[in-house]
């Protein structure tokens, strides 16, 4: 499955992403795999799939985290 190793190079990469455009590219490129695992899971009800989507889902998450940035305080 070329969608599985794609989802896992992804999560194995260094994530240090040093410009704003390359932190949405991140976000974007984790979104893309998170849908397309969901759809073979959807088929296939596979854990090691559900287990890789929720891996993916952290570190999108942590990427948005960083793009709001710190909330201002007043």
């Amino acid at each position: 499955m070329e969608l599985v190793k794609k989802a896992l190079e992804f999560e194995t990469r260094k994530m240090r992403f040093p410009t704003t455009s390359d932190r949405i590219m991140a976000a974007r490129e984790a979104k893309d795999l998170i849908l397309s695992l969901n759809e073979v899971y959807k088929k296939s009800k596979d854990v090691k799939l559900m287990d890789i989507m929720k891996r993916l889902t952290v570190i999108k998450q942590r990427i948005e985290k960083r793009l709001k940035g710190k909330p201002l305080t007043a």
